[in-house]
């Protein structure tokens, strides 16, 4: 679960440190408190975009850490598969942003956010205050399908985008060839004569590079010849070895007088013997460097002609080879197209057999879910107040493969009693599609190995007794999962085993939000004031009181 969250200078946030519980934690406050920026901090944290204008104080770093503690071991396998090894369970997420410029960590270490977002996706699910405004697009319904039928699922649709993209290359190959028999002949004269062309050449893997510095050796001749005749003066019998002959000389002579002499006099003969060898091994390289003209020619006119072929067939002398290898393979399929067709052919059907194979497989899995993914919503969406509900989901082909099966699926749903299915983008109010989310949510919550769920105001468009099933909904799910939840609604509030207060404050005339959890009597409080408004009398404070009773009893 989400154990610690810690934002700094971020938005109305100077600094603030919260430590979250299990079950339900409720955060609550008046209109433009800030509740929305904890989510965007969070959501920050977890790899999302940020503006840099959410930086408090311009000139400092805005932060963000979260502690995720007592991970599943469902969880703990999914981050060892990203290499990421928890600590006691446990594990740091962190996000940085300074300027224009942010740094993400995973336990300390720096990360790209690619997979901080990778490691988010194991931990923690986010609903956006406007993500039910997604039931209303008929192309996420199946991913919400494919969600909740699991893993069985995920490792076909695995399967199927390989098959499917060799599918794809073989039709490509097959609409690429050319059946008219004149431009198949003027192809297969272009490339016999490109490879004739090559094979003339006679290249070796590296001769360029071997060229190139004899080359460089050759054309600067000149400037190391002088170079090494001014080592050769310096080191020859005019100038250090006959200095060096002498020393050894004058200490040989004076050796035998004292013993330490010796093994000076032996030091100095080691050196002359060095420079000697060094000085024959010059004079040899002198001899070998003195510039031949015609070998110069020679070296040049092969730099030209590989440098010509390089402009023709690749940037290497390995590439030329290699493009040669594959234009003498299309020599022999122009040769002997027909068999090639056949065979490619073959090859395109075999494939698109084995994508249609794990189509059909994918869709009857695909049915079998939704029989039962209909079912649970049924009785989610009784739970959230819609008493004569009905609720199906409609498949169709689109008629094509795709790496996602070849399916087409729409939620349909009729809310009164004698009304048509129909679409939910037909019928379904702002407040429906609050609760119809909420509702598949709790549906996918039981297969979700995820630990934590955060909504941010899950409440749109309902009241009454139909909140007061939302709360009971959300504390439900709250008995298998952290949630984390932004609510306007008393009866939602006094539900919660943790209640947190959102307040905007002006402090040294600059304006901060600060989080704190309540006891029980501010959190009576707190219920007071969303259910009395300005004026919190104490009959307000009983109706609270008695709305926190009601909500233990239904725990």
């Amino acid at each position: 679960m989400l154990q610690r969250l810690y934002v700094k200078n971020l938005a109305l946030i100077e600094e603030v440190e919260v430590e979250l519980q299990g079950g339900l934690n409720i955060l609550t406050g008046e209109t433009g408190a800030g509740k929305s920026i904890i989510i965007d901090s969070i959501s920050f944290a977890l790899g999302e975009k940020v503006d840099k204008n959410m930086l408090r104080e311009k000139d400092e770093a805005g932060f963000v850490e979260l502690v995720f503690t007592d991970l599943s071991d469902a969880v703990m396998a999914q981050l060892c598969e990203l290499e990421i090894e928890p600590e006691d369970r446990s594990v740091i997420l962190s996000r940085k942003i300074t300027g224009g410029r942010s740094v993400a960590k995973i336990n300390g270490e720096s990360v790209p956010v690619s997979r901080l977002k990778a490691a988010a996706g194991c931990l923690i699910d986010i609903h956006g205050q406007h993500e039910h405004q997604s039931l209303l697009h008929a192309s996420k319904h199946l991913e919400y399908l494919d969600d909740y039928a699991g893993a069985e699922l995920e490792e076909k649709k695995h399967t199927l985008a390989g098959a499917y993209k060799a599918y794809m290359s073989c039709k490509k190959q097959l609409e690429e060839q050319c059946t008219d028999k004149e431009e198949q002949a003027r192809e297969l004269s272009f490339l016999e004569f490109e490879v004739s062309e090559i094979l003339a050449a006679k290249l070796t893997p590296h001769e360029d590079e071997d060229l190139e510095a004899e080359y460089r050796r050759m054309i600067n001749s000149k400037k190391i010849l002088e170079a090494l005749g001014v080592v050769e003066q310096a080191t020859g019998e005019n100038g250090a070895s006959s200095m060096i002959g002498r020393g050894v000389r004058e200490l040989a002579s004076v050796s035998a007088y004292d013993g330490e002499l010796e093994g000076l006099s032996d030091q100095l003969a080691q050196i002359e013997d060095l420079l000697t060898d060094f000085h024959r091994d010059l004079t040899g390289y002198m001899d070998r460097a003195q510039f031949d003209g015609e070998r110069f020619a020679q070296v040049e006119s092969r730099l030209d002609e590989l440098n010509r072929l390089k402009s023709k067939y690749g940037q290497t002398i390995e590439a030329i080879l290699e493009a040669c290898e594959e234009k003498q393979a299309r020599i022999e399929q122009l040769k002997n197209f027909d068999a090639y067709e056949k065979k490619l052919r073959e090859q395109y059907e075999q494939a698109e057999q084995q994508v249609a194979k794990l189509c059909e497989q994918i869709r009857t899995l695909r049915k079998q879910a939704a029989a039962m993914l209909r079912e649970k919503m049924l009785h989610a969406l009784k739970d959230l107040n819609f008493l004569d509900v009905q609720f199906d989901l409609q498949f169709c082909e689109t008629g094509h493969y795709s790496a996602n099966g070849s399916d087409a699926m729409e939620f349909l749903i009729s809310t009164n009693p004698g009304e048509p299915l129909r679409a939910l983008k037909d019928i379904a109010s702002g407040g429906e599609l609050s609760r119809i989310m909420l509702a598949l949510k709790s549906v996918l919550a039981e297969n979700d190995e995820i630990d934590t769920l955060i909504f941010d105001e899950i409440d749109t468009g309902i009241s009454g007794r139909t909140a007061q099933m939302v709360s009971e909904k959300l504390h439900t799910i709250a008995k298998n999962h952290q949630v984390i939840c932004i609510t306007h609604l008393p009866q939602i509030a006094a539900m919660a085993d943790a209640h947190f207060f959102i307040e905007k404050q002006v402090i040294d005339a600059a304006t901060v939000t600060n989080l704190t959890l309540l006891e029980e009597e501010a959190s009576v409080a707190e219920l007071g004031r969303m259910l009395g408004g300005v004026a919190i009398t104490e009959t307000v404070l009983e109706s609270a009181r008695e709305m926190k009773k009601l909500a233990m009893q239904a725990k």
